[in-house]
């Protein structure tokens, strides 16, 4: 982040509130993101990423783009406030005596702040992803029982089994008692190699880019600066670490669809997915994950800026010695 010094409260605050802005604005996006990077060769539901939101809509509603909103909704403010905070904890340990960091140190500071928050993002992610894509699983097999329909006799087709998708909850409960905690932290390591890599690109690129538009080195940038800093170091960091977030988003899909490859690591994962659906596979998603990275980083930046937090933390009755 800036160099802006602010309490630990006012950045676990100001953490939160930017989370909560950015994903309300950009879930429909990053549901699509999931559905894309989900589907496999021989069973595409969508072409792209308005195809996508459309056939989400007509067959889930409006309100279908929000499917697993509410977990993130709930859990993205402690993983982001661990990630900003966790950064300049280590930024500020790193430095020497106020010194400029170098970029090697800033990289080390960034991948402190990604190894932190896997703590809260793996679990967010887990069941994030099982709501997300249920809709694309749902959908897929009403194709399938309709192509049946169409080739058997009328009298031998079955009615269509009503679909039932689970809950956040359901599902927490179900991995707790079948796999412990650990059910929840599957794909943490998959969840490390994504995170890790883009903090270490995020956080030093924004940081030089936000320097550029400093007049004085004494004086922050102004507060555009920071959004579109934010803004660009967040989408490069997110189109770099692309062929990571395939990967662990596949590995933490609980459900397959029809014919769909199953993984038994991340190295049989790379494999599969390089075999049977080439290089680019590993970029599905890619402008879906850059447009949801980049205002979310962005308005990060402004909240920051803006010191929302120092100002609600202001208006709170000092207490007496």
């Amino acid at each position: 982040m800036a160099d802006k010094q602010i309490s630990l409260p006012a950045k676990l605050i100001n953490g939160g509130i930017a989370g909560l802005i950015g994903v309300t604005c950009v879930f429909p996006i990053d549901l699509a993101k999931t559905r894309l990077q989900n589907q496999q060769n021989g069973q595409r539901m969508y072409s792209s990423l308005s195809d996508c939101l459309i056939k989400t809509i007509r067959s889930e509603g409006y309100f279908g783009m929000y499917r697993g909103a509410a977990v993130n909704l709930t859990l993205v403010t402690p993983e982001k406030a661990i990630k900003l905070a966790a950064n300049d904890f280590f930024r500020h340990h790193l430095s020497k005596d106020g010194k400029k960091l170098t970029l090697l140190r800033e990289m080390l500071a960034g991948c402190g702040a990604g190894t932190c928050q896997v703590i809260v993002t793996t679990p967010m992610e887990m069941l994030k992803i099982q709501l997300q894509d249920a809709g694309r699983i749902a959908a897929q097999k009403k194709l399938m029982a309709a192509q049946a329909q169409l080739s058997s006799s009328p009298a031998a087709a079955a009615e269509p089994a009503v679909e039932t998708r689970p809950t956040a909850t359901q599902i927490t409960r179900e991995l707790l008692r079948s796999k412990g905690i650990a059910g929840l932290y599957k794909g943490l390591g998959a969840t490390l190699l994504r995170d890790v890599p883009f903090s270490i690109v995020y956080f030093p690129l924004f940081a030089n880019l936000n320097k550029l538009g400093q007049k004085d080195p004494n004086v922050k940038a102004p507060f555009y600066v920071s959004f579109l800093s934010g803004c660009v170091a967040g989408s490069t960091a997110a189109v770099a670490v692309n062929p990571c977030d395939v990967i662990k988003t596949r590995l933490q899909s609980l459900q397959r669809g029809v014919n769909e490859d199953t993984y038994s690591g991340i190295l049989d994962c790379t494999k599969k997915i390089w075999q049977r659906e080439g290089p680019t596979a590993f970029f599905k998603g890619a402008y879906c994950r850059a447009l949801v990275i980049a205002p979310l980083f962005g308005i990060a930046q402004v909240v920051y800026f803006v010191g929302i937090a120092e100002f609600l933390l202001d208006m709170l009755p000092k207490r007496r010695a």
